[in-house]
């Protein structure tokens, strides 16, 4: 990896350089070919107020290039802000490659699936289960209920299994279908 620091209006001090050394080698741990990083700190008077810029330009094997531009009052709060700025953009690549495998036709032809086999392997046999949970009750145990609750209808087997509804009606009386 090249690196290349530059300083306009502005002269970089060893404190500075070695700061900016660190910073450009935590960019390591993503596992990307970077080609090179140019950095470039400058100080700038706008308004009567000193700023100072850094901008990054992180070169990258097969990849486009990240360019990252940061403004801040502190040359060091602004190279700080411009790494963790770097290291989410290498992130979202390093995360889109990891995770957006492309599938060759062999390993498509592998998995390919005899239609017949699926076909009958899917069919179906339904069986009837009578559930122990809805046994049969009478009907007066249900109207009791219905009396009790605030419901406005209960659904329940009879002992013929018939499926039965006992509801409240309007006028105060129980239906039963």
């Amino acid at each position: 990896m090249n690196i290349s620091l530059a300083g306009r209006h502005l002269e970089l001090t060893d404190a500075i350089k070695a700061h900016m050394n660190t910073s450009i080698e935590t960019l390591n741990k993503y596992s990307m070919d970077i080609i090179s990083v140019s950095v470039v700190a400058s100080a700038q008077t706008k308004k009567g107020k000193e700023h100072s810029v850094v901008e990054f330009v992180i070169n990258l094997a097969h990849k486009n290039s990240i360019i990252i531009k940061q403004n801040d009052g502190d040359l060091y709060a602004a190279i700080d802000m411009a790494i963790e700025r770097a290291k989410k953009a290498m992130r979202r690549i390093h995360d889109k490659e990891s995770n957006h495998h492309k599938v060759g036709l062999n390993e498509e032809k592998a998995q390919t699936v005899d239609v017949k086999e699926t076909e009958e392997a899917s069919e179906d046999e339904i069986v009837p289960v009578r559930l122990d949970l809805y046994k049969p009750r009478e009907v007066e145990d249900v109207l009791s209920d219905l009396k009790d609750s605030d419901k406005t209808f209960e659904i329940f087997l009879d002992h013929q299994d018939k499926t039965r509804v006992l509801y409240k009606r309007n006028d105060g009386k129980f239906g039963l279908y």
